[in-house]
């Protein structure tokens, strides 16, 4: 690559990685963008383009020669995203006058409706994890917080001790871009989080006490990993199907609050999304079921 060519795009990257830092962007969500956007800038610098020849038809090209490499719909809308992100910084430093990657649309993603435990699948879960060891009282807090309130495998290990308000019953989360939301701490979560804490942190905490709520055997805060790895042990003892995730728990959430009769707003809030638009899926999963219901019980269905 010709030294200008170099210069040229690793200013636009750096720029494009200190605006989502500026923005709180996730540690995930950044490395995300930033490998999306090198490989862009490595095949328009092979085709000789600086950044501010990005236009329309250079972003075509690009998508459909991912498309070519049979890469998935979402991979390639994921990566029209970050390119979006990177075109809106040169347009902002006048580089661009237009955002050119608006102008072209994303593939259609595959309409997936979030898998989903029913009820009884929860229960079924929650009750199979024992309160004797340290571990199995903090697994079983754990996994009754992320069900009771709809926590995403990230928001769970980043809590903090001060964090949960038993008194207020409600729990102070840091979500996605780094906003605050507060959710409800409910009656069997709270019950579950006072013995672990009775019982069982005191046990984990290390010689250099950690702020954070759930500890590791080591006294040291959970991963995300962490919280898969557990979950995939009480799932096989519980003998659910395999593969059930943090998130299941978090979308069978906010499906059964929306069955239950909960307002979409509502819904939108406690997950911390951003759009309504995102919240809306579960309409989908609602209508699906009632479709399947439909199907099965009349008799000119």
């Amino acid at each position: 690559m010709e030294p200008n060519l170099r210069s040229a795009w690793s200013d636009a990257l750096s720029a494009l990685d200190r605006d989502l830092r500026r923005r709180g962007a996730a540690e995930k969500t950044r490395r995300a963008y930033g490998i999306d956007t090198q490989q862009f800038a490595g095949w328009a610098a092979a085709q000789g383009a600086l950044p501010e020849a990005i236009e329309p038809r250079l972003v075509r090209r690009y998508a459909a020669l991912l498309s070519e490499r049979r890469m998935a719909p979402t991979t390639v809308a994921r990566k029209l995203a970050s390119l979006r992100a990177l075109c809106a910084i040169l347009v902002d430093a006048g580089i661009l006058e237009h955002n050119a990657a608006e102008l072209v649309a994303s593939p259609k993603r595959p309409a997936r409706l979030p898998r989903t435990l029913r009820p009884a699948e929860v229960f079924a879960l929650l009750e199979r994890i024992p309160a004797t060891t340290a571990l199995e009282l903090r697994d079983r807090a754990m996994f009754e917080l992320a069900y009771g309130s709809g926590l995403r495998a990230e928001e769970l290990v980043n809590l903090d001790l001060e964090g949960v308000d038993f008194d207020g019953e409600e729990v102070r989360v840091e979500g996605k871009g780094s906003k605050t939301r507060f959710v409800p701490l409910g009656e069997y979560a709270a019950a579950a989080l006072e013995r672990y804490l009775d019982r069982a942190r005191p046990a984990l905490t290390g010689p250099e006490p950690d702020p954070a709520l759930l500890l590791s055997k080591s006294g040291r805060r959970l991963s995300p990993s962490d919280v898969r790895r557990r979950l995939r042990v009480w799932t096989r003892r519980a003998a659910l199907q395999a593969g059930v995730s943090p998130h299941w728990l978090r979308h069978s959430f906010a499906t059964h609050l929306l069955e239950g009769g909960a307002d979409l707003r509502a819904i939108q809030e406690l997950l911390g999304h951003a759009s309504m638009s995102t919240t809306q899926v579960y309409t989908r999963v609602e209508s699906s079921r009632l479709r399947s219901a439909y199907a099965r019980s009349h008799p000119r269905a």
